[in-house]
Formats: C-alpha cells, structure tokens, sequence
C-alpha cells in the first residue's frame, strides 16, 4: 500500500472558492480510483490561497488482476459474425468456449486483463482532472490555453516518494517541488513525503490545515480583545472568508477616531468587514468601539507596527467616506426620497418601486386592522420603508436596506413603532432570523412578502426546482413564520384574494388568471412551505396535507393545532383502528364510484343490530364533531369520532354490504358514506399514509 500526493500551486485562489474546490478535487481523483478499482484507506483534501492539496493512504499499488466473459454468437453463425467477436475479444478461435444452451450454442470468450500500476493510472487521468476542474469562473492567461481559476504555477505529484510523471503541457510538468509563503518563504524546495511535505510548509510559513488557521485567528483576536477590555464581534463568515485569505496568519490591533462612531454602528461595522475584511470589537455594553482588529498574512520585525498604521490610514478613509454618506442622506427626509422611487423599476411587469410602496401601504393598513395593530403608523411605515433604498449610505452598503431607513426615520422623529417597522419589514429573512412581534411591524412585513407573492405568482414567475431567482420560497416561509410566531389569526385565502383584488394586473385575462390559479397555486406552495417549516417538528407529511385539503381551512393557527390532535389520536390504537375503518369504508365507496355507480341517497336504520346501531351514532355523532371543530375543541372532535370504532368494527364484522337485496345495498353504502363525510369534516384521511 502506498501514500499519494497532489499539490496544485497556483495564485491566490478566491476565498468563497476554496473550501469547494478542495471537495471537488478529492472527489473527482477518488471517483477516478474506485472506477480503475483501486482501493484505499483514507483520502484528505486540504487548501491554503495558494495551493489545492490531496492526500491519501492506504493506496494500492497495482489494480488487481479481472476476468471478463463476453458471449458470443452463435457456433454456426456466419464467418463473418464470428471473425469479429474474436477480433473485438482479442482473441483466437482455439481460445473460446463452446456452450449448450437453451437457445442453442454459443461462442464464450474469457478475456484476462492484468492490472496496471496505479502510478500509470494516474499519470493518465490527472491531466484530464486538472483540465476539466470544475471552478465557478476560470480563466487563461497569456498564450496560454489552460483554463484556471488563477495561473497555475507547479504541480507536486507523489506516490510513495516517486514522481509520478505527467506533463500538462504548457510548461506545466510533474515534479516532487513547492515552495512556500510568497514573502516569507518564496524559496523552491523538494519533497519526499506528506510528512516532510507538512513539516518543510510548516517551517515555510505556511499553515496547511484551514481548521488550524481559523482556530489560530479566533484564538488570537479574541485574546487582543480581551487584553483591550473589549469583546470580539462573533462573525462566523468573515472569520471563514479571512482564513482563506492568508497562509500565515498574524493578528493585529489597530485603532479608528472616536468621532467616527456618530455614525451608525452598522454602517461602519459593514464598512470594515465588505471592504476589509475587519473584525469589530465592542465594550460590554454591545457598543461599538473605536478599535477593530485584522489578520496580516506577514510577520513583521517591528510587531506589525507599520502594517496596523497602514490599515488604520486605509479604513480612515473608508470611515469618512461612510460618515461622508451619512451626513449627505440626512440633508434630506425620507420623504423627500419617495418621488425617485418611481424611477426605479421593481419589475416590467409589476411596475416601479414607488406604485409597489402604494400598494403596501394600503395592503399594510388592512393587516394592521385585522391583527390589532395601528392602521396610520402601519401605513405611515409602509410608506417609508423603500425610501432608504436612493439614499448614498445603502447605494453603498446594500445590507443595510431597511435598517438605515430606521436611522432615518428617528432622525425626523418618527414613532418608534414606525421606525422600528421600516427595519423589520424585510424580517424574517431567513429560517434563523428572528419575526419581529410588534403589530405595527408583522403588519407591514407580511404585507411585503405576500405583495412579493401574488404579484410573481400572477406574471407565472414561480419557482422551478432549485431556481428561485426572486426568494419567493423564503417569502412563502417568512409569511408562516410570522402568522404562526404571532399566533394570528389571518387566513391565508382572505389575504391572498385581498391582494389580488388590489394588484396592477389590469387586464380581464390577468384577472381571470388571479382568481382561477394564482390562489390555488400559492395555497399549494404554502402548504408545501409548510411542510418544510415543521418537518424538524417531526410533524408528518402527509397529516399536513389531510387538514390543508380541507375546503376553507387556511388558518394556520387552527390548521396546526388540527395537525397536532390528528398526530396525537393516531398515535392511539383507537385512532389507528378508525383509520382503517375509514379505509374499508373509503375503498368500498370508491369502487362504487368507479363503477358510475354514485352513493345517494340518506340512511335509515335497516334492519339488522349493527346496522341499527351505527346509524344510530351517525344521527348525532357528525352535529357533535362539527361544534366541537366550530369551537376549536379538536382533541375533544377526534375523541367523538373515536366513540364510533366499536359500532364501525362491529358493522364490518356482521353486516353485508353487497347484499343482493338493492334497498339494503343502498342503505349500508349510505351509512358508509356517512362515516366517511363525518370524518373528513376533521380531516381528509384519504391522504393519510401507512
């Protein structure tokens, strides 16, 4: 068994490319080895900004030795027809079997093919790999035709210490040579082993392992920090972006002008990370503080003391560009950026931003009023919660969309409710964002997201797939999050047709289209929605979709605590008995209905002692299920429905249903349709699995 090697060097791979990369590599190489059928303990792909590494051991040698059998046509087939089996099997007359069969007998040829060594193997495809590697976006450079994310440099290529030999072309040849850190260590030297291949990178300046590199930055800022009396601000996906921009991590602390934190936090926290790559730090209040910290891919002899002077000269700059936007955009008022709305596009077919904020102001204004939330400050916020959008300071840093309106609108006094709605209006973004709770906000936020909705939906811009240009998905999550969350009591088809009545599709066609599938369509997307948002629940599939086919139950409120006594009575015997009542029940019924046979007709007792009693309980036992499910009393609903088991278990026992009597077929179909149109009044159970 033998240890493999790759190194791919080249220049600084893009950090958000990085971790893919060295999946893809080791994916692609091992997919390639277990198709020449060569088995190996363990492989490991590694990735600095200036190198693609692989590593696997265990690897074998030789591929091992195969017997293939391939058949042939006939023994008295035509000469022709057997002169080309044997040329295409290579081999003589004398070296096939002949064999009785059946169909009569054939020609067999066993083909040995000994195994090759595994170095040849992958001096054969590793070019194909690295040509075909599959990077987001690549490029060539010069004369030259490789195609590459950044312009490769050398290839290191081991197996057990031995070159193995490929040339690449374009002066890209195999060897057993890297070199290390760009600065610190640009020396070329050779290598034997991954050992002394980690140990000399080491000793180069160079940290190969990305878990290493990101405990050390973690480590070490946190640690400034705290030296400070500060405290890092977490930020997960810069701290992982920054690992792939260094080999050699060192930390520093630099320090920005107090003045400059009159200027919202956000914005210069955004202002340092985008442009930077900063960390911020803050006091134990959660306050900004005029400090940040950066990770410098060099070690100086002074102590980083003129690299932190020059990054506090280069984010000087960017702050007062930032305090610069600031003060121009509060010149103005919102109010005042509302006309350029107009000229911003939303979509052809929806219209501009601004006629899209008219909308949402009066959509926001019937929400506010239908959950208790104040209607003018619903629709003051709605007015205002685009107008960010043409300021300088989110033309800039477009993550701030929304919360620099808030900023704004303190500043011209508006309520905190109104304030705190512009920046909650995109909210929840995400499975892991927070609703917001106040009415004023959820009123405004629903309201974009379904306005979002109709309108896509009703220009047929649905998603398809894994496409879902216009977050419409995340729209339809947000929309039940914020329902569920604030336990309102809004049913999603009132909501939807209130939109859709309002919406600027104008034409009969669009209209007709709105009213015929754009609500049908979105209360299915909701309900798969749904499905998605409760599975983590360990909420069932399919009981989600036996109360949502239910006519009229939109109601996420109520549909869920239906889900919750669904699952809880099937999960009793008695439940589950009902359940394949229902069924026995259903199938009969269907197999009527196949026949154009339809069930009519109203029950009457009958005439035998299980008949009698089962009508009996189906006199009053729906009126019973019904106000219970009027009352929202759904446990006590499913405990009634259960009340029937005995005379339903007892009615399939005793009683035949195709009696050759007609009157009485008719009478026993009737009762189980009964049976099947009181249970559905608690939920479609012909949707209920196992």
């Amino acid at each position: 068994m033998s240890e493999f090697l790759l190194e791919l060097f080249s220049e600084e791979i893009p950090a958000r490319m990085q971790a893919k990369a060295a999946s893809d590599l080791k994916q692609l190489v091992t997919a390639k080895l277990k198709g020449a059928g060569l088995k190996f303990d363990q492989a490991e792909a590694y990735v600095t900004p200036r190198r693609l590494c692989l590593h696997i051991t265990g690897l074998a040698d030789v591929q091992p030795d195969v017997s293939e059998e391939r058949r042939g046509p006939r023994a008295d087939a035509p000469e022709k027809a057997i002169e080309g089996f044997l040329k295409g099997a290579g081999v003589t007359r004398d070296q096939v079997d002949i064999r009785e069969e059946k169909k009569g007998t054939f020609l067999y040829a066993v083909i040995e093919k000994k195994g090759r060594k595994t170095s040849e193997l992958l001096a054969e495809f590793l070019p194909e790999v690295i040509r075909n590697f599959p990077w987001p976006k690549s490029q060539r450079w010069g004369d030259k035709k490789l195609r590459w994310v950044r312009p490769l440099h050398s290839i290191l290529c081991l197996m057990d210490g031995a070159v193995v030999d490929f040339d690449l072309g374009e002066g890209l040849v195999s060897s057993n040579q890297t070199r290390g850190h760009r600065f610190l260590s640009p020396e070329i030297f050779n290598v034997t082993s991954f050992a002394d291949y980690h140990a000399k990178l080491t000793a180069a300046h160079v940290m190969l392992y990305p878990h290493d590199r990101k405990s050390l930055i973690h480590a070490q800022a946190t640690k400034l920090a705290q030296d400070a009396g500060l405290h890092l601000w977490e930020d997960e996906g810069l701290l992982n972006e920054v690992v792939g921009l260094v080999e050699y991590p060192v930390v520093l602390m630099g320090e920005f002008e107090a003045a400059f934190l009159d200027v919202p936090q956000e914005a210069l926290t955004s202002a340092m990370k985008k442009h930077q790559k900063y960390f911020s730090v803050v006091d134990g209040a959660g306050k900004l503080a005029n400090k940040f910290i950066f990770v410098s891919n060099m070690k100086a002899d002074d102590g980083g003391a003129k690299i932190i002077a020059g990054n506090e000269r280069v984010l000087r700059a960017r702050l007062a560009d930032t305090k610069f936007f600031w003060d121009q955009d509060l010149k103005t008022s919102l109010d005042d950026n509302l006309p350029k709305l107009n000229d911003i596009v939303f979509h052809a077919k929806l219209g501009t931003v601004g006629q899209r904020v008219e909308r949402l102001v009066e959509l926001s204004g019937y929400i506010a009023e239908k959950i208790g939330g104040n209607i003018d400050q619903a629709k003051r916020a709605a007015q205002l919660c685009k107008a960010d959008l043409v300021s300088g300071m989110v033309g800039e840093f477009a993550d701030l969309q929304g919360l620099m309106g808030k900023y704004y609108a303190q500043k011209q006094k508006e309520s905190p409710a109104v304030a705190n709605a512009i920046a909650e209006h995109y909210s929840p973004k995400g499975p892991s964002d927070q609703c917001p709770t106040d009415p004023v906000s959820v009123a405004v936020a629903l309201a974009e997201k379904i306005d979002t909705l109709v309108g896509f939906f009703g220009i047929n811009e649905k998603p398809t797939g894994s496409k879902d240009p216009y977050a419409l998905r995340r729209a339809a999550l947000g929309v039940i999050r914020l329902i569920i969350e604030s336990k309102l009591r809004l049913p999603l088809f009132q909501l939807i047709g209130h939109v859709k009545t309002s919406h600027p599709l104008q034409s009969d066609i669009n209209k007709e289209f709105l009213d015929r599938v754009v609500v049908k369509d979105l209360m299915i997307f909701f309900a798969e929605r749904l499905k998605v948002h409760l599975k983590e629940q360990g909420v069932r599939y399919d009981l989600i979709d036996a109360v949502f086919a239910l006519k009229g139950e939109d109601d996420l409120v109520r549909l869920l605590a239906r889900v919750a006594a669904l699952q809880e009575f099937l999960s009793t015997d008695d439940g589950l008995n009902l359940l394949t009542g229902y069924r026995r029940a259903a199938n009969i019924l269907k197999a009527e209905e196949k026949k154009d046979r339809p069930v009519t007709g109203v029950a009457i007792a009958g005439t035998l002692p299980e008949e009698k009693k089962l009508y009996e309980l189906l006199c009053h036992i729906p009126t019973m299920v019904e106000d219970n499910i009027n009352n929202e009393n759904f446990v006590t609903a499913m405990q009634t429905l259960a009340a029937t088991r005995p005379a339903i278990d007892a009615f399939f026992d005793k009683v035949t249903v195709n009696s050759d009597n007609p009157a009485e077929r008719q009478n026993r179909l009737a009762l189980l349709a009964q049976i099947r149109s009181t249970m559905n009044k608690v939920a479609d159970f012909s949707k209920i699995e196992g």
